[in-house]
Parts: structure tokens; sequence; C-alpha cells
């Protein structure tokens, strides 16, 4: 019988999981070194969407203290917030619940580097084929990949960002007002995710959006402004593009997608329907 790979992807949400990477991997807090591995392990929590890194104890350069009110793993540091990633997947836990929501039992620790103490910053899980090492807080340090900065999470390599371009016609409205007509887009696949349209500010109508000071981050794409449609009720950030800093996703810089969840899009006339996303 054949297999569906994104149902074993979201079987295995409730597992703890976890890859080597070859990559060099070094985070520092404040300047100070924590670690310089080439042995890290990209790890997911159990229900978690994005990973983590856990690095040896070995390569550690910062040291390890148990904290006042460090914990055992059981979940009391931070609040959950669910999402179901798209509507046939399992509920996970939204990226943004805190690092200190550990779904797998172990030991909160306190990261201390020069001084500077990183508190539940480092979590080491009571798992035997993780023995050995401690996973920390992405958002707690400033990371690197050999040489290169890297945001939001470590990239998953069972994740895939391809980008094509088409000459099919790409219309998004929304409550009736049409805020954007092309034919040059750039279709975004991403894995697990809809289908996301890019299109070029020229063909975006610009004038009827408002600069909205939200920001977010993809370890994929970059860091992403927003734009709002003040005369919709659904249309706050609705519209977003991604800045410069990775070569991997040139094709969309400066272009603006449209969540699909909200708007309404058609592509040569058919309407694409709302996905259900995170951001639905």
């Amino acid at each position: 019988m054949a297999t569906k790979v994104s149902e074993l992807l979201f079987g295995a949400f409730p597992d703890l999981r976890y890859e080597p990477t070859a990559k060099r991997v070094r985070a520092s807090l404040d300047a100070s070194p924590v670690v310089d591995t080439q042995r890290a392990l990209i790890v997911w929590e159990p229900k978690r969407v994005t990973p983590v890194y856990a690095v040896p104890d070995e390569d550690l350069l910062a040291r390890l203290q148990l904290g006042a009110h460090s914990g055992t793993g059981d979940g009391r540091g931070s609040d959950e917030l669910p999402i179901r990633i798209r509507g046939d997947a399992p509920p996970g836990l939204d990226p943004r619940t805190g690092f200190r929501r550990h779904t797998t039992p172990g030991e909160e620790l306190d990261v201390v580097a020069a001084g500077f103490v990183a508190p539940h910053a480092a979590f080491r899980p009571a798992d035997p084929d993780l023995d050995g090492y401690v996973i920390l807080d992405f958002w707690a340090f400033d990371w690197l990949e050999e040489h290169e900065e890297i945001i939001g999470h470590p990239r998953d390599p069972f994740h895939r960002v391809d980008i094509r371009s088409t000459l099919r016609r790409v219309e998004v409205t929304l409550d009736g007002v049409k805020l954007a007509d092309t034919v040059g887009a750039q279709l975004l696949y991403e894995t697990l995710l809809p289908v996301r349209y890019y299109i070029p500010p020229a063909d975006v109508r610009l004038d009827l959006l408002e600069a909205s000071q939200h920001r977010t981050v993809c370890p994929y794409k970059g860091e992403a402004k927003y734009w709002s449609f003040p005369e919709s009720a659904r249309g706050k950030n609705i519209a977003w593009a991604y800045d410069s800093r990775y070569m991997d996703a040139q094709q969309i810089h400066g272009l603006v997608s449209f969540f699909n969840e909200r708007a309404d899009i058609t592509v040569d006339g058919e309407p694409q329907g709302h996905p259900v996303t995170p951001w639905s």
C-alpha cells in the first residue's frame, strides 16, 4: 500500500525527533561565545512544528546551572499556543509558543557566558538517544551556521521552498475591492503550506494599503514587512514583502504576497479558496 509522505510527517508530531547536521553551528550571548560545534542535532520536541538546536556538552563554551525557578519540563513555564498546519493535520504548537513549554521530560537550566545569564535557555532532555546533549533556546542567542547569520529557527532539512514564475493571470480582491492584478507572479511552493503568490509592486494597489509596523522573520526567506487594507475587517497585515538577505529567495525580493486564507485569489479566473493554516 502506498504511503502519503505528509502523513508520515504529521504522524511523527507526537514524538521527540532529531536529525544530525554537518554544519558548523555557533551561538553567542551578548557577543560572548556559548557553543561552537560541528556535531549539532536539529531537534523537534513533541508537537513542535519548527526545530531548535541540541549541542554536545563537550562543545559548550558557556556554563550551565540550575536556575532559581528551573523546572523539570512539565510545561508550566510557558503558555501553549496550538495551531493546525492545515485542515488534515493534527494540532501542533505555534512557533510563538515559548521555549519553556517543553513537551518531553527533562531538566531546565540557565546559561551563563562571561557573566551574562540567559535564564531557562537550556533544556536537557531525559532521552537516551540525546544523552550528552543540551537543547538551546534559539531566541536567547545570536546564531551562525558556518559564517552566515540565521534567524527565526534552524532550517528544517525536510522542509523545502521552490519558486516558479508564471504567466497565468493572478487577481487578488478583498470585500469586492481589487488589490492586485498581474501576469508576472512568482509562485512559492513551501512544504505543507499553501501556494503563495508573489506579485510585482507595480501590479498591486499599494495606494489602497497602509504600511504596518508588524514584522516577522523566516529562516528561508528573510524578514517581512507588512501592509494592511483598512477598509476591511479582514485586512489587518494582509500583505507582506521580504527583504533581500537570502540569495536563495531572490526571485521574491520586493514582491508582494497576500494571505489567501483571507483574501480572495483567482488564477486564470478560477477561485483558489481559503486554506486552513495558522494564519486563517
